[in-house]
């Protein structure tokens, strides 16, 4: 008897925005003559281990903003077949990142997932855009973040970003006080967060407040290890660690 193996569920999109347009002050002086999605981690750019996430998720296509040394970030993206990419000029005002996605909002579906293009994960049981899909509700949420308990965030030192109740309702951190999640640069996002959203350059933040207003932000705790890769410091330790798998 031939053994039957179930399809996983569908993914709650097709589609992605990957967020490249910023500066890199942190990284510098690596980013000194390069934009920052372009800096190698393990032999590959920065925005080469996002986009093959995205790849191997299934996921077809890519809206990738740019700004900041613009033409080299392009044509790097633009060479790849999966995901198909998209550019989102940002060339004449970077618009940071809830403006980016206002701006490439057109070129999306509804929901859509978004990502940091300097985002390298290891996936657990289920990879996060599963992870992020099987829990998407659209009549509850604006939007879904995927978060990551401290334990299994490596490089990162801050004091975390949220609080998360037991439905995945998120809350943000007290003034003071140390916050069990972090944000990985990861989230599904409907079209409904960027209603009324301000004109030019402002942070998703400012969406993100009035979605935990409204009870619309939820999340959803990350089982694989997620790499803060924001500094040149960064670097070494996380190719050890992306090594010895």
């Amino acid at each position: 008897m031939t053994a039957r193996f179930d399809e996983p569920p569908p993914l709650a999109s097709d589609s992605a925005m990957v967020l490249a347009a910023g500066l890199g002050k942190r990284m510098r002086p690596l980013t000194a003559a390069q934009p920052k999605p372009l800096v190698r981690v393990a032999g590959k750019a920065l925005i080469d281990h996002a986009l093959d996430r995205l790849a191997d998720a299934g996921i077809a296509r890519a809206v990738v903003n740019v700004h900041y040394m613009a033409d080299a970030l392009e044509a790097h993206v633009l060479e790849r077949s999966v995901p198909k990419v998209t550019i989102s000029d940002e060339r004449d005002l970077l618009l940071e990142t809830g403006g980016g996605l206002v701006r490439a909002q057109a070129h999306l579906p509804d929901p859509f997932f978004c990502l940091n293009a300097d985002n390298i994960w290891l996936d657990g049981p289920k990879n996060a855009f599963a992870d992020l899909s099987a829990r998407w509700d659209p009549a509850a949420m604006d939007a879904l973040l995927l978060v990551v308990p401290h334990v299994r965030a490596s490089n990162f030192t801050g004091p975390g970003d949220f609080y998360m109740d037991a439905s995945g309702l998120l809350s943000r951190r007290r003034t003071g006080r140390i916050a069990p999640f972090i944000y990985t640069g990861i989230q599904l996002v409907s079209h409904r967060l960027l209603r009324d959203a301000p004109e030019g350059p402002f942070s998703t933040n400012i969406l993100w407040n009035r979605a935990i207003a409204e009870g619309r932000l939820y999340g959803v705790a990350f089982t694989g290890q997620w790499f803060e890769v924001g500094t040149p410091q960064a670097i070494a330790p996380t190719e050890a660690a992306l090594c010895g798998v």
